[in-house]
């Protein structure tokens, strides 16, 4: 009786065994291969790891999947797992913890994913890994100790990704390449350990210049799969093989110009140049005190391979232009700076009558503009430099078709916005500000007109978009009116809708010698269409004039 017991135990434990053998998630394969039982999961949805799995597992393959990321503990049950290959899927993610709980990992593959960086630490937890395959994916960075616990990796492949620069810290840092170079007294012979680079777009400056140097000294045990890197920038080198490319020292930029101050004479155009050497190339930019209100034309291009040339160009000079402008060229390894002195002399004749500087009472200038829409209406902003401190006050005007009178503002010193508020909707306005009690004639003129949209803001923030591309400011105003407004060189006198012309490619400011040409007042309905002023309006503002 006690044998018969005996088996009876055997049979179930036997068929507890196949039971659990058995297991199998559905739509995968599981099968026993040369190393082990093995999960196949091929062209299947999977969005995450099958949960559950359990521990008998030797080799889990999950391919062609939409697999997206690798969560903490997705492996928390498969401690003996060996081979994981998840091939072609579409992991963009591995997070910090999900290789843990897989202390007899030896292979994982990644190849044909998405990953544009891979949490290096992470490998803490896999210290027997000896294949690490990751061609063809998205990263573009290794850091120097991105390889460090990877002590036992003899098959490192990071072909065809996007890295640009890697260090040779990198190699030098990574413990499976230090044992050996330097094998110890009576040591084994190390394996060999293969690593590939190709397929990347190398750029070939300084910066790749060690990591250049170790290909060319690469020996066994250490293989390239494809010795023969190529460089794809910069332009000089693209093309070349590492073998055949010799690099510089990197060096932070120096910077040099043929004429360190500069003068000239009002309205007269000038050109500052700056040329930096630097390697890797530089970057350049220029700061000057009134660069919020003046911007320039800058044209940069390289003259050999370590060196750019920067050119700022002023076009008709104003006194308020004079003033130290500063070249700055950086690059990876750090930053220069060089300052140019510009002194404006003024003209010895009188400019131009329509210059719109204030010639008769000196050479004050006055920069007018709409800064932006505000809830009630819209905010003028200006930039005004007088020649002594007593002409530092301003007298602004605001007039519409509407108004029988013009609005005066006198506004003190060290002002330089005013808020038009309770604007009518369907309304021409001009604002001009004038130096001290001088003429407004003799000042900056914006003109601006208010829309009869009733839209929402949606619709008025589109208006801005379309109006900007025509060379003009559409600004949105209460009861859905909106705004268009364009610089003016005009005089107050001289009313109507007057804009520089449309293919003006100079700065916001005015030319020296303005030309000015009626531009037709546009409105837009609610629906988006677009009503322009039409002949019978002009002609009745001639009559009533």
């Amino acid at each position: 009786m006690a044998s018969v017991f005996h088996y009876f135990l055997l049979v179930l434990a036997f068929l507890d065994t196949c039971a659990a053998q058995s297991f199998c998630p559905p739509g995968c394969t599981c099968s026993e291969e040369s190393v082990g039982r093995t999960l196949q999961c091929m062209s299947m949805s999977l969005g995450k790891i099958p949960g559950n799995l359990p521990e008998e597992f030797k080799q889990v393959r999950i391919e062609n999947s939409p697999l997206f990321e690798l969560t903490r503990g997705s492996f928390i049950n498969m401690s003996t797992l060996e081979y994981l290959w998840l091939n072609f899927n579409n992991v963009t993610v591995i997070h910090l913890g999900a290789l843990e709980h897989l202390p007899e990992l030896r292979e994982l593959r990644l190849e044909g994913n998405k990953l544009r960086s891979v949490p290096w630490t992470a490998f803490r937890a896999t210290p027997l890994l000896r294949v690490l395959d990751l061609k063809h994916n998205k990263i573009d960075v290794l850091p120097e100790l991105a390889l460090q616990f990877l002590a036992n990796l003899t098959y490192l492949d990071l072909s065809s990704n996007r890295l640009t620069v890697v260090s040779k810290s990198v190699f030098l840092n990574w413990p499976a390449y230090q044992k050996r170079r330097q094998p110890g007294c009576g040591a084994e012979v190390p394996s060999s350990l293969v690593v590939a680079l190709h397929s990347n777009p190398w750029v070939c400056d300084c910066r790749l210049r060690r990591l250049v140097q170790f290909v060319k000294s690469v020996t066994l045990p250490v293989i390239l799969v494809n010795s023969y890197l190529i460089c794809q920038g910069p332009p000089s080198k693209a093309g070349q093989l590492f073998h055949e490319t010799e690099l510089n020292a990197c060096m932070k930029p120096q910077i040099s110009t043929p004429n360190a101050s500069v003068t000239i004479w009002v309205g007269q155009n000038v050109t500052l140049r700056c040329l930096a050497q630097a390697s890797p190339s530089p970057t350049i930019v220029w700061t000057y005190p009134l660069s919020m209100w003046r911007e320039f034309d800058v044209f940069t291009s390289p003259t050999a391979e370590d060196a750019a040339l920067s050119e700022l160009t002023i076009p008709a000079a104003h006194l308020v232009d004079s003033g130290n402008y500063t070249c700055v060229a950086s690059n990876s390894i750090g930053r220069s700076t060089l300052v140019i002195s510009l002194r404006v002399q003024p003209a010895p004749a009188l400019p131009a009558p329509h210059s719109l500087s204030i010639p008769s009472e000196g050479n004050a200038y006055v920069d007018l503009r709409v800064a932006k829409q505000t809830v009630h209406g819209i905010l003028l902003e200006w930039l005004a430099v007088a020649d002594t401190p007593q002409e530092e006050w301003f007298t602004l005007y605001v007039a519409s078709d509407e108004a029988l009178r013009k609005e005066v503002v006198h506004i003190g010193p060290g002002i330089n916005t005013y808020a038009v508020d309770d604007l009518l909707p369907g309304t021409k306005y001009e604002a001009c500000l004038s130096l001290g009690g001088q003429p407004p004639h003799q000042g900056q003129c914006v003109v601006f007109v208010t829309g009869r949209d009733s839209g929402g803001l949606e619709a008025r923030e589109q208006l801005l978009h379309v109006t900007v591309v025509l060379c003009a400011v559409l600004l949105a105003v209460p009861a859905g009116a909106y705004a268009w407004a364009a610089q003016s060189p005009c005089s107050c006198s001289e009313w109507g809708l007057r804009c520089c012309p449309h293919r003006r490619k100079a700065p916001r400011w005015p030319p020296a010698v303005p030309q000015c040409r009626d531009l037709p007042a546009v409105y837009e309905d609610s629906e988006g269409h677009m009503d322009p002023e039409g002949d019978e309006e002009k002609e009745g503002d001639k009559d009533s004039s």
